[in-house]
């Protein structure tokens, strides 16, 4: 026989905040039951800092350049300052058809030709970037403007790039370069695009209780892959973790849930509708508007178009903007037809009272 459990709070959606491109972005996912917002998110955190895969160089060779420990003439930074900017130069992967087929170790092979022109134009010097080097339509460069090394003198030098995809980093001696040849320098690699995971838990209402947990995870990248795809990654990643455990089945276990989906879309909908004003923190101007129109429920509010609003005293297009923001997070809006609730502007107020009698056991 299952075992029956209680019903456990879910976040129903997430809202993705970004402010830095495509390197940052902020989640934030409500609600939890109490203590799942550290559990999911120290998950979360984990695995994004060690398990996620990215394209990184493993090793350079320049024509005539033996060892990582001498100087090439014609070019100011010797062969240890170049390999360590090579480090910091960032490929991202491409997918193809034949992803499954793209893990093993590319080349990029490039020969660099500076002329008297190029140095002339360059006030006596050319800087070779990195993008000069890794043009190859199997990867994206990220940053292409990334200086590599800097040429004094007209020359012409084969250089060939070898690339592979891994997870964390790997030193130069733990590299197992196949058909390695002659004077190709192995370079530390590290393959870890995420930079930063902070995640923080704090405290959220649903109905009348304020210990439920709300989860804000901030991601930062270099640009490998966005803080979207390592969300996403990370996610199948904890699954596929997990999925063995959920092949053992010594005790099959149920959720209790509602009688049928409509029933329960219906609580999930009339939940968001009887909160009280208060409760979705408004700006003390826009709370004071809507308390002197006596609108004292979600449901109350929705069921008014945007022209009936704007009509309340000292109610402007800022409260306006501030309540349809709100109102967008929960997944609801200004003039909402209600009428499968049966609910209208005539009897809104009869009906948040009879819900909130039944939910007190009235």
């Amino acid at each position: 026989m299952p075992t029956k459990y209680g019903k456990f709070e879910l976040p129903q959606n997430i809202k993705i905040e970004e402010t830095q491109g495509n390197t940052y972005a902020r989640f934030i996912a409500e609600a939890f039951e109490r203590g799942f917002g550290h559990t999911v998110g120290n998950l979360y955190r984990r695995i994004m800092l060690t398990s996620m895969e990215a394209p990184s160089i493993i090793s350079i060779k320049i024509e005539g350049v033996p060892h990582e420990f001498m100087a090439i003439e014609g070019i100011t930074e010797d062969m240890t300052h170049i390999v360590l900017n090579l480090k910091n130069a960032l490929l991202r992967k491409i997918p193809t058809d034949e992803e499954q087929n793209a893990r093993g170790t590319k080349t990029i092979m490039k020969t660099i030709e500076v002329t008297p022109q190029m140095l002339e134009a360059g006030g006596g010097s050319h800087i070779v970037t990195f993008g000069d080097l890794a043009s190859n339509a199997a990867f994206e460069v990220v940053n292409p403007n990334h200086k590599v090394f800097t040429v004094t003198k007209p020359m012409s030098k084969k250089v060939a790039l070898k690339v592979s995809i891994g997870r964390g980093y790997v030193p130069s001696e733990r590299h197992s370069i196949k058909d390695k040849i002659a004077d190709e320098i192995a370079i530390d690699s590290c393959f870890s695009p995420v930079r930063l995971v902070n995640y923080f838990v704090e405290n959220t209402r649903v109905g009348r209780d304020t210990d439920f947990d709300r989860l804000v995870l901030e991601v930062t990248t270099d640009g490998r892959v966005s803080p979207k795809e390592a969300l996403s990654y990370a996610t199948k990643i904890g699954m596929e973790h997990l999925k063995v455990f959920d092949e053992l089945h010594f005790q099959e276990l149920i959720f209790e849930s509602e009688a049928s989906e409509e029933d329960s879309d219906r609580d999930a909908m009339m939940s968001k509708l009887s909160r009280r004003i208060e409760e979705i923190e408004l700006s003390v101007r826009s709370a004071n508007c809507l308390t002197q129109a006596n609108i004292e429920t979600i449901a109350e509010l929705v069921v008014m178009p945007e022209p009936d609003l704007l009509k309340f005293r000292n109610f402007g297009k800022k409260s306006l903007t501030e309540i349809k923001e709100k109102l967008d997070e929960m997944g609801l809006s200004l003039g909402m037809d209600l009428s499968r609730y049966n609910i209208n502007q005539t009897n809104v107020k009869d009906v948040m009272t009879q819900y909130h009698q039944e939910k007190a056991g009235f």
